[in-house]
């Protein structure tokens, strides 16, 4: 039970900000921003800093998806650097332990063994390193090897062990336990470390990972597909049952492609299309002009409109898109920056669940994605396992425009419960007039899944206006569990550029550029 509140206030500056799930990473990049660095330069920068300073949400070792919107044209560009599987993979070495459908949207039936879950069977090909890479090559200012600096200064000081990450540790010590290179990284005698609570929190270095960027700053970053770094990768994938191989890494290049857009009450949303919660988003916000609500509209009609809205789209998201469907072209940290020219970037990247596989690579150091899981374990879905198949990604990066210029960048962290979030902070904005301060201390609903979930703060009314349409529970939004997404973003207010973290997320912040 969450017997508190917790505020955070909105940040602005004209110079630039760098909202993210992490403080150290968000003034990494806030840091790039005041010394004539661009948008991308810092969300590159920010989103390297956070796979050492958060390593169990994102890092190099899994993938994601950006937006850059140019302050000074609007034009908006899109990124597509997710996990793919390997060309060898074998969706027969994932038996069902029942064939059964379940009837939940993403409650699949579980695979034998978890192998699509935790371990080396559940690794898919990791697209961050090409992405941001990309990224930095076509929008950004600094070199690669710079931006990797802050990133590799900070693996060599070392992963604070404060509160938060100790308790972090403790949920996964006993998946972390079964794989020795993770245990050795994140643990003490196969047990979570405690933080002290007398002395300021210790640090635990993580020599691994500060070699391999190192080498990634040295030989580029295509190094890491092609390279030395590859053969590593490879030898350790292999070694622990992996089918992924070295023509797996030396094929991926990321995507650039055009956004798809929609009209919401006067502003464009911009979106990623393709297999990401993009073409989801946009559906509902259709459906949700529809319905029109208002500043007037009583709250527990406003719950009602929104849960509809949110069940119908994904029910139908999951029901029509993968990479089988047609016609649809082919845990975790968000990151939203704006520079003093009004560039945005909208960038979320993932392991896909807390520590990804639980998987660290002995010689690469890092965690491993467990992109797998993504897929539809099931034959014969629009989203089922499949060779070199790229799995249905929640991820739902966004950049907002009002009158042609870039208006909002936004993106969460959460899976499932990412579109859903994103969804009332646009509506709380647009359609009942919030702040973006207002709009994300609002209390939040989650209509992603059979249960419908509501934050007590949103009141018994609208509770009780819920209960009488969908199974409901009540779930306030804690630091643990996580039962609702994790935003951030960036904002042109009247006053200038605006910045929010998620309030209940302890290390999310918003840093300024000056």
């Amino acid at each position: 039970m969450q017997t508190f509140e917790i505020r955070k206030p909105a940040v602005q500056s004209r110079h630039g900000l760098v909202a993210a799930q992490h403080r150290d990473a968000a003034e990494a990049g806030a840091k790039v921003l005041a010394q004539g660095g661009n948008a991308m330069d810092a969300a590159v920068v920010t989103a390297l800093a956070l796979s050492v300073v958060e390593p169990w949400l994102s890092g190099i070792g899994g993938g994601g998806f950006l937006l850059h919107a140019d302050g000074r044209t609007g034009a908006v560009d899109t990124l597509d650097f997710n996990m793919r599987a390997p060309q060898a993979l074998d969706p027969a070495d994932y038996p069902l332990v029942s064939g059964e459908d379940s009837g939940n949207w993403f409650h699949w039936p579980a695979v034998v063994g978890e192998r699509n879950v935790t371990g080396y069977g559940a690794i898919c090909v990791p697209g961050a390193v090409a992405g941001l890479a990309s990224a930095l090559e076509k929008y950004g200012t600094l070199r690669w090897e710079d931006a990797l600096q802050p990133a590799i200064a900070l693996a060599e000081r070392g992963l604070a062990l404060d509160w938060f990450t100790c308790l972090t540790l403790a949920i996964e010590a006993p998946a972390l336990a079964g794989f020795a290179a993770s245990a050795e990284l994140f643990l003490d005698g196969g047990q979570a470390p405690r933080a002290s609570d007398r002395q300021p929190p210790t640090r635990r270095p993580m020599p691994g990972q500060a070699r391999l960027l190192q080498r990634l700053a040295r030989a580029g970053a295509r190094d890491f597909y092609e390279g030395e770094t590859a053969r590593h990768l490879v030898e350790d994938l292999q070694a622990g049952g992996s089918v992924l191989g070295a023509d797996d890494l030396a094929r991926y290049e990321p995507r650039w492609r055009a956004p798809i857009s929609a009209e919401y009450r006067g502003h464009t949303v911009h979106a990623l299309d393709g297999l990401t919660g993009g073409p989801t988003f946009l559906q509902a916000c259709a459906a949700l002009a529809g319905a029109n609500p208002g500043r007037d509209t009583p709250a527990p009609d406003y719950a009602l409109m929104l849960a509809g809205v949110i069940r119908a789209a994904y029910a139908q998201r999951l029901a029509t898109m993968g990479h089988a469907a047609t016609p649809q072209a082919g845990c975790t940290s968000h990151v939203s920056v704006v520079d003093a020219s009004g560039t945005m970037v909208a960038l979320t990247n993932t392991l896909l669940s807390r520590f990804g596989s639980r998987v660290v690579l002995p010689q690469a150091g890092i965690l491993m994605n467990n992109g797998m899981m993504w897929f539809d374990p099931r034959p014969g879905r629009p989203n089922s396992l499949a060779p070199g198949a790229q799995p249905l990604a929640n991820m739902c990066p966004l950049i907002v425009h009002a009158q042609g210029r870039p208006w909002m960048a936004l993106g969460a962290a959460g899976g499932r419960t990412i579109f859903p979030t994103l969804l009332q902070i646009l509506s709380g904005l647009l359609d009942r007039g919030l702040s973006l301060e207002e709009a994300f201390h609002a209390p939040r609903m989650d209509a992603s899944s059979d249960t419908l979930r509501i934050d007590p703060r949103a009141g018994e009314a609208v509770a009780a206006a819920l209960a009488r349409h969908y199974p409901l529970e009540v779930a306030p939004d804690t630091v643990y569990p996580v039962y609702y997404a994790i935003p951030s973003a960036v904002q042109q207010g009247p006053q200038g550029p605006v910045g929010m973290a998620h309030p209940t997320s302890p290390w999310a912040a918003v840093a300024a550029a000056g």
